[in-house]
């Protein structure tokens, strides 16, 4: 079975099209401003509706307050709130209890003790995401982590992998790490926030989708 596979960042209908019609598990729209994938809520909420029944939304926010998560849950509906700041067990279990919804953390892979660290989302989080660590933004940057890390790895979560991927490199990651989902953002783009519908396109194919 190929792997689940995420094109995050979309911020427009064609997109978003391109996706789902290329093979997409799942869609990732990012609420964070500082992040050139940054959508307005108005606009996150038009694009979950046009994805539909075909594919998981997940919205991405990084250490957003209670009163925006409250009302981006409220607006979009995501399928999956994507957690990509420093937030903690105690405030994803709050928001478990009070979403209809999946919960994702992502995580900087530094080191192997980092997959010791992760045990405290463990039956909080419903899928912890692999990344680089944080730069001077938390994900979407093209940086990759030592896949190796996770080679042979016994995990207790579900799990995916992200940073860095593209479709040059995606089967090997895949080959590496064996990762039930992979999540693509900056290496599907012409630009910083400006996805290649050609690149969505090649990067599902390479991941067996």
């Amino acid at each position: 079975m190929p792997p689940l596979v995420k094109i995050c960042g979309l911020s427009t209908p064609e997109t978003v099209d391109a996706a789902i019609r290329h093979g997409a598990t799942h869609i990732g729209l990012v609420h964070y401003e500082p992040s050139p994938r940054h959508v307005d809520l108005k606009t996150a909420a038009e694009l979950r509706k046009r994805a539909g029944p075909h594919v998981k939304v997940a919205l991405l926010l990084v250490n957003a307050s209670q009163q925006l998560t409250g009302d981006a849950l409220g607006m979009v509906r995501p399928d999956i709130i994507q957690f990509h700041g420093s937030e903690t067990p105690e405030w994803l279990a709050v928001v478990k209890r009070l979403a209809p919804a999946e919960i994702w953390k992502a995580v900087g892979l530094k080191d192997a003790e980092t997959l010791t660290r992760i045990q405290k989302y463990r039956g909080i989080a419903d899928r912890i995401l692999f990344d680089a660590p944080a730069a001077a933004l938390p994900g979407g940057t093209g940086t990759r982590f030592d896949w190796s890390l996770l080679k042979n790895h016994r995990h207790t979560m579900d799990w995916g992998i992200a940073g860095g991927l593209n479709p040059a490199n995606v089967g090997e990651a895949i080959a590496t790490t064996s990762a039930p989902l992979v999540d693509v953002s900056s290496g599907v783009e012409s630009a910083p926030g400006v996805k290649d519908v050609d690149k969505i396109a090649a990067f599902l194919k390479a991941a067996g989708r």
